[in-house]
């Protein structure tokens, strides 16, 4: 099981915490991979903690459905099931819809600035090819609208339905491109002018456009 040594360790968290978040990332980015079989001993060497913390991170990575567990055989990492973007963007856009919705009446000017600025790094980083790039600015750029909303319910199930997101990017099932550009600046003006109903409509369609481009391209 090839596991890398020059990981960068977070600081400030519990073990669990830490473990959890290393090993979600291997397996979103595919250093994991689907269906590979996963050992808590060698785990717990490799991010120098000890096995129980390794195994709680794997039941909660099974919840999340990243891993499998077979009790008294063993745990392996979950294919990639790329038809899933049917079943998991339209939950997500409506959570995502329902926090612009929210966010409208009462967003400052600060943070219409802070997606401005946000959305000119993510039209360069599209323009440039760089698509992971796009993608983290792409996510940071949701989540500020989703923090608007002030809402912990629609905090906790977007960032529960996005690292599947994330998976799905990594293995090449979700595309950015120039139309979320416009789609973002969009967003941006109805939120600035508090026009709720547009600014949903328009971030539940910047979502649900991805599922049409995948079954376009796979058809």
């Amino acid at each position: 099981m090839p596991i890398p040594q020059n990981h960068t360790k977070p600081a400030r968290q519990t073990a669990k915490e830490s473990a959890f978040n290393q090993l979600q990332q291997w397996i979103i980015d595919g250093t994991l991979k689907p269906g590979e079989k996963l050992i808590d001993s060698e785990l717990a060497q490799a991010l120098g903690v000890s096995r129980t913390p390794i195994r709680e991170s794997l039941q909660l990575l099974e919840v999340q459905g990243f891993v499998k567990m077979y009790p008294g055989k063993a745990t392996q990492v979950t294919e990639v099931e790329r038809d899933s973007i049917n079943d998991l963007l339209p939950p997500l856009a409506a959570m995502q819809a329902l926090a612009a919705e929210l966010a409208a009446p009462t967003i400052s000017k600060e943070t219409i600035d802070v997606l401005s600025s946000l959305n000119k790094e993510f039209a360069e980083a599209v323009r440039n090819e760089d698509y992971f790039s796009a993608l983290k600015i792409d996510e940071s750029f949701h989540q500020v609208i989703v923090d608007a909303a002030a809402n912990t319910y629609i905090t906790s199930i977007t960032s529960s339905l996005q690292v599947h997101v994330r998976r799905l990017f990594f293995h090449n099932s979700i595309i950015l491109t120039e139309q979320s550009i416009d789609e973002h600046e969009e967003i941006i003006d109805m939120l600035k002018h508090n026009r709720a109903d547009q600014a949903s409509a328009i971030m539940r369609g910047n979502w649900l456009r991805a599922i049409n481009e995948f079954q376009s391209l796979n058809n």
